[in-house]
């Protein structure tokens, strides 16, 4: 399917078993990877839509489908937080499949220069996932963490024990986020104002951006702003 107005191809593929989707501009400045849930990949038309509305720049973006999404993007085992579904450590596992499987593949089948700046972001879960990979490799140019879930058991003793390695960091979160009944949610808004302040300090490109609403609204909104965020802070930088 072509978007004429985005002059992008939109295909899917499979690398290593994972079901991908890509929106593919052959004039690309920037490159956009997404760990998606059935959820996003519903909403993935909408969301590049609003992307192209605020980038500066062309860009493609990359989405792989997460198939157990409190393991495959929690960084360490946590016990359950909604329901009886514990978290648990496959991150690891998940960075090591972008790195070595995913990025080495689209650039080759796409013929993509290998030093395009590379922009890691996600949802919630996903959201915390990007964080954790800016600070454990500097692939990344650029990390777009949504809503994310930086309530997560020991996620702000993590932060304040480790420097991060990518120094273009997007944050945001709904304002109604931190008013939940469960017992963990309502500190997500402490915790994203100390994870800003913490990346601040170590003197990160870093915005947060508040958002109207909680948790389940307009993730497709929130994704958009926050890649387009990045892209403009990369375009900044290329022009100076």
């Amino acid at each position: 399917m072509i978007f004429e107005k985005m002059k992008m191809i939109k295909e899917e593929f499979k690398i290593k078993e994972k079901s991908c989707i890509g929106y593919i501009n052959p004039e690309a400045k920037a490159l956009l990877i997404q760990p998606v849930d059935e959820h996003n990949m519903e909403v993935l038309d909408a969301e590049v839509a609003g992307i192209t509305a605020q980038a500066e720049i062309p860009f493609s973006l990359v989405a792989f489908e997460i198939k157990d999404w409190n393991r495959e993007l929690s960084p360490w085992q946590a016990p359950a937080v909604f329901g009886n579904e514990s978290f648990g450590d496959g991150a690891a596992e998940t960075l090591l499949f972008i790195e070595a499987e995913l990025l080495p593949d689209l650039f080759n089948r796409y013929g993509l220069d290998t030093n395009l700046p590379v922009i890691l972001g996600g949802y919630s879960l996903a959201g915390l996932f990007s964080l954790w990979s800016g600070y454990n490799t500097k692939r990344f140019t650029a990390i777009s963490a949504a809503s994310p879930s930086v309530w997560f058991e020991k996620w702000i003793s993590y932060v304040n024990e480790n420097n991060p390695m990518t120094d273009i960091i997007y944050l945001s979160l709904g304002n109604k986020e931190e008013r939940n009944r469960n017992k963990v949610m309502p500190t997500v808004g402490d915790c994203i104002r100390k994870q800003y302040s913490l990346l601040k300090s170590y003197g990160t490109d870093c915005t947060l951006e508040w958002n109207e609403g909680n948790h389940f609204q307009d993730s497709e909104k929130r994704c958009a702003k926050g890649f387009a965020w990045c892209i403009k802070e990369i375009s900044k930088r290329s022009l100076a």
